[in-house]
């Protein structure tokens, strides 16, 4: 199983299951930019052979000073920290909430942190027939049934690729509770100004916005991502996370991306071709593709294509291509499955390797694994 670890782009884990070197896959399991790394990346890598002997920054000045001027909010709302999953147990454990909810499907780390607190948990779950949109009357179900203190929810949500309106994360605010807003994949987003909430963030205290630095720039190596809250709201989280958590060469990486605006114009401009012709594409063969306003799409194997995801994932990786179980996360069944979004020549060996296995070597319901 791909996934034993819990997440995808486990090369180790495919070289284990499949039998092939880890430099022969191609992995749609984990949702990269494949335009990444910038090329400001590999210089930061040439010139830290002259920092590597000194500490850190232990509060990352530098870094917090660069996203602070991109997002025009104040350095210390900002806070560094060692990948998105860092950021959420801090955040976790320093609100220790009695009770909260995460709407489902969802990354697995909510629900996780959040038991791992001792909170009890409310899981919501996303209507299917809907695309797992967050609506009203989620909003409303959650805040009269759930009691919680704190909501954790991704916009664009992992692994469904769907956004939330902001006037509704701003009702659960207004209840009175706690939101957290994992924005890991916002930077794939056009439209980032009309649905992000990172500059609100900055100025509510009980708001707080998850960036991922990793997924946009490709630099899933270096654990680096950042969440903007009030001062006072991130004091608690300060207070608990380890002392030089950012190591200098993330932090040297991190300041050097940001300056370079023109792999993000490119980034952009191939997601907004790639994506509709890839969805395009698997429907063609009978999967259902469910919308996604990011770089990846979470896909249905309807029950006339007889496979699981599991068992598609097998036959998949024996032919060196790797996608997501998305029986993994949480309120989804073992029919679904998630894919990148990659280049051109990538998806069309995707689609290919695909149509051979749905159309050629397809399982009965009764041998399903």
């Amino acid at each position: 199983m791909l996934e034993r670890y819990g997440h995808g782009g486990d090369l180790k884990s495919a070289e284990e299951s499949f039998g092939l070197p880890a430099s022969s896959f191609l992995d749609f399991s984990s949702n990269m930019n494949p335009y990444g790394p910038p090329a400001a990346v590999f210089d930061a890598l040439l010139h830290y052979k002259h920092d590597i002997t000194n500490y850190p920054d232990p509060v990352s000045r530098s870094l917090r000073a660069k996203l602070a001027q991109r997002h025009g909010i104040e350095p210390d709302s900002i806070l560094v920290g060692n990948g998105a999953a860092e950021l959420i147990d801090l955040a976790v454990r320093a609100l220790r909430p009695a009770k909260a909810a995460i709407a489902v499907p969802c990354f697995a780390e909510y629900g996780d942190a959040i038991r791992k607190s001792g909170a009890a948990l409310y899981e919501g779950r996303l209507s299917a027939a809907s695309g797992f949109q967050l609506d009203r009357s989620w909003v409303s179900a959650a805040i009269a049934e759930s009691g919680a203190s704190l909501y954790m929810l991704g916009s664009p949500n992992n692994p469904t690729g769907a956004l939330i309106d902001p006037a509704l994360i701003r009702e659960l605010l207004e209840s009175g509770a706690t939101v957290i807003v994992d924005e890991a994949f916002m930077d794939f987003v056009p439209e980032e100004g009309r649905f992000s909430l990172l500059k609100e963030a900055a100025f509510r205290r009980n708001l707080l916005v998850l960036r991922s630095m990793t997924k946009f720039y490709s630099i899933p190596g270096i654990r680096l991502g950042y969440i903007v809250g009030h001062p006072e709201a991130l004091a608690p989280l300060r207070a608990l996370q380890v002392p030089w958590s950012v190591n200098s060469l993330a932090q040297s990486i991190g300041e050097a991306v940001l300056d370079d605006e023109e792999f993000a114009r490119t980034s952009l401009a191939w997601l907004q071709e790639e994506r509709p012709f890839l969805q395009r594409e698997l429907q063609s063969f009978g999967l259902y593709v469910h919308e996604s306003q990011t770089n990846y799409l979470l896909l249905r194997i309807p029950d006339e294509l007889l496979m699981t995801a599991a068992a598609l994932q097998r036959e998949m990786g024996k032919k060196g291509v790797l996608i997501r179980d998305a029986s993994k996360f949480p309120g989804l069944d073992d029919s679904y499955i998630r894919v990148a979004v990659k280049r051109r020549e990538q998806n069309e060996r995707l689609i290919g390797t695909l149509r051979t296995i749905l159309t050629e070597n397809g399982v009965s319901r009764n041998d399903r694994t």
